[in-house]
This record gives structure tokens, sequence and C-alpha cells, in this order.
């Protein structure tokens, strides 16, 4: 008998992973970047305004426009306590950090760049293993 779907192991789903053997979280984390993305804003920020705004782009918080530095310290923050997913390059292709009710993805950019964008996930969206 097959396993019913709901019930399988979706090797895409939003889940913290062990770092690769060798891996200091900490020496990672101070080498990450958060540059940002437009496609997330709808006022201009640090990371440019995007006048074509994806359609299934999330809106980061407008009062997270001009915070660069508190956000990339939420990504050192999440690297360093192990919230990543997949590893890509030396480095995590996603980071995962809750603020309040909120959690927030990092992806990276080019794999190895150790450059991240971020935007909110909705209450739908969960990632596994993350408090």
């Amino acid at each position: 008998m097959r396993k019913p779907r709901f019930q399988r192991d979706n090797p895409k789903a939003r889940r913290i992973v062990a770092p690769p053997h060798g891996i200091d979280l900490a020496e990672v984390a101070e080498s990450c970047r958060y540059v940002g993305s437009p496609y997330h804003k709808d006022r201009p920020s640090f990371a440019g305004t995007s006048y074509r705004r994806r359609p299934d782009a999330s809106m980061c918080p407008r009062d997270l426009a001009d915070c660069r530095e508190l956000v990339e310290g939420w990504l050192r923050d999440a690297v360093r306590a192990g919230q990543v997913g997949v590893w890509d390059g030396g480095y995590p292709r996603y980071v995962w950090y809750r603020e309040g009710d909120m959690v927030f993805e990092a992806r990276q950019g080019s794999p190895g760049s150790g450059e991240y964008h971020g935007y909110p996930l909705s209450p739908a969206q969960r990632v596994r293993g993350l408090s």
C-alpha cells in the first residue's frame, strides 16, 4: 500500500539542517551580508525601489526599509543559532529568523557570495525545526 501524499516527506520543505562537517557557524555568520531586494519593497529603501514588483513577492514591513544594519544583525544571529537550510557554496542557501509572530526568510543570491535578501513568510509557510 502506498503512503498517502500528505504524509510524504517533501524535500523542498523549509527545514533546519545541520551545517556540513567542519563549518564554524560563527565564522560564516560574520561574513554574511544583507543586501536586500527591491522586489519586496513598495517604497525607496537601501535596496532600491521596484517599480515592477513581482506579484508573488511578499512585502517587507515598511518600517524596515532603512534598517539594513538591524536586518543584517538578524541574519547573522540566525546563522550563529543554526537556523539555516540547505548549504550551497560554503553558505546556507536559506536562513530563518523569528521576530515576534513574524518569521523572515533570507535567501542567498549567488552561491558562495554570502549575500542575502529577505522577506517575511506567511503564517502558512512553516519552517520545520524553527522554534
